[in-house]
């Protein structure tokens, strides 16, 4: 009889490790989007910043940042990043950036993350932004 009651719990068991019919599976495409990332020329960046489109985030230094930034930028530096502190709103994008690309690509990587939306950091960073064309773009608090 033991025997019978341990077969019949094993049978159980067993039941419970059938496949799963494909009616009843996850959609892997419903599950929530982790945001991807993209990076944005010097020149669409100005004439985002310029329409009022952009809300620009400086991941560099506080002292990096007093230094010279692009214009309206808040500081959120990197080694203190949180992601649910940036600012998002309706009709404004906000774009990350650093001196080279390289902080900005990871705060960006984290709030893409944290949003599961597309968030895009400045190309080749401050540095390209200053680049001297297009003339129009400026650094505050910069030379």
């Amino acid at each position: 009889m033991r025997l019978l009651a341990g077969a019949a719990v094993a049978a159980l068991a067993l039941a419970g490790c059938e496949r799963t019919p494909p009616s009843e599976q996850l959609d892997v495409k419903a599950l929530p989007d982790e945001g991807s990332v993209e990076t944005i020329a010097a020149a669409d960046l100005a004439a985002l910043i310029e329409a009022g489109e952009a809300i620009v985030i400086d991941v560099r230094t506080p002292e990096e940042f007093a230094a010279g930034r692009l214009p309206g930028a808040l500081n959120a530096p990197v080694e203190t990043f949180d992601p649910a502190a940036i600012p998002m709103e309706e009709g404004r994008e906000t774009i990350l950036y650093c001196r080279s690309g390289k902080r900005s690509a990871r705060a960006a990587e984290m709030l893409a993350k944290h949003t599961g939306a597309r968030v895009r950091h400045l190309e080749g960073g401050i540095e390209a932004w200053s680049a001297p064309e297009p003339s129009q773009r400026v650094l505050i608090g910069g030379e």
